[in-house]
């Protein structure tokens, strides 16, 4: 049985949900998932205050079996609902939003991963709102190119896929995706379109070493990623993978000097960071530097 490791001062932070309620209501009306209540994240009050949610589509449950992820799993998930991408533009209008996130659940049992879903997604968004930036968090597809190149075409302001954690942690961490399969996701990405940002995001934590976490940013830069998250992996539950480190704030601050380093345009690192935290920021900062 794992230890169960006391949870330092600075990872302490109160959840307040207070002024969540009226875009709860409207994630309700619209019978829309957002990745921020699935997950738990607990960003969530911050983030929903703010008027910002990371919308998952394509159902909430997912084929993969990820020990780090408290989202529900099944082999065979309920069909795409094809009005959701409708639905999704509409919220998002309603809102008033200047940037959203789009993930998903992984659709390994979907010919083509779910990217038409993804696609249809995006389109229905410009037509309702054509003035937001778009952020597509999207799974490996299994490496479908025609799949990734659907997702290109759609052209979103930013395709993200996060590689998670070190290529040695896989097998216990991610078991279903391959470190490499996800690394070369963003080259291909790249290929298709120099243009396109691409972002991707690691947890730590779960038992990787300084040296392995380099590495991993320069497996990012040499794949042409742009962005990076960091942040501290917080186990869902005592039946999810355990937390084997917190890591102290200074070392999120040397991995953000190490990654801006490699060339990265912009970094988020620290204990509270995940993917779509701060979303808008890294345009806005590419922005500012121009």
């Amino acid at each position: 049985m794992s230890t169960v490791l006391k949870k330092p001062t600075w990872l302490h932070k109160k959840i307040e949900l207070s002024g969540c309620q009226r875009l709860e209501a409207f994630i309700r009306e619209a019978r829309l998932n957002t990745v921020c209540q699935q997950a738990h994240c607990p960003n969530r009050g911050e983030c929903f205050s703010k008027g910002e949610a990371t919308f998952l589509i394509l159902g909430n449950t997912c084929t993969r079996k990820c020990s780090f992820c408290r989202v529900e799993k099944d082999r065979f998930p309920q069909a795409p609902d094809r009005e959701e991408p409708y639905r999704l533009a509409w919220t998002i209008r309603q809102l008033g939003l200047a940037h959203v996130v789009i993930t998903s659940v992984t659709r390994d049992d979907l010919a083509d991963g779910g990217a038409g879903h993804f696609a249809a997604s995006v389109s229905s968004i410009r037509s309702y709102c054509p003035e937001i930036s778009i952020e597509l968090l999207i799974p490996d597809f299994l490496f479908n190119t025609q799949a990734i190149k659907t997702v290109v075409e759609a052209r979103p302001d930013i395709i993200a896929h996060n590689i998670e954690t070190v290529p040695g942690l896989y097998a216990s961490v991610r078991p279903g995706a391959e470190y490499n399969r996800s690394v070369e996701v963003l080259r291909y990405v790249k290929e298709l379109d120099a243009q396109m940002y691409t972002k991707s995001g690691l947890m730590l934590g779960l038992g990787e070493c300084k040296e392995e976490v380099l590495r991993a940013f320069a497996d990012l830069r040499k794949a042409g990623c742009d962005f990076l998250s960091i942040g501290q992996y917080l186990a869902p539950s005592l039946a999810h993978y355990p937390v084997r480190e917190y890591v102290v704030p200074d070392m999120f601050e040397y991995y953000r000097t190490e990654a801006e380093s490699l060339g990265f345009l912009h970094v988020e690192s620290a204990p509270y960071v995940r993917s779509s935290y701060r979303a808008a920021e890294y345009l806005r900062k590419v922005e500012a530097k121009a």
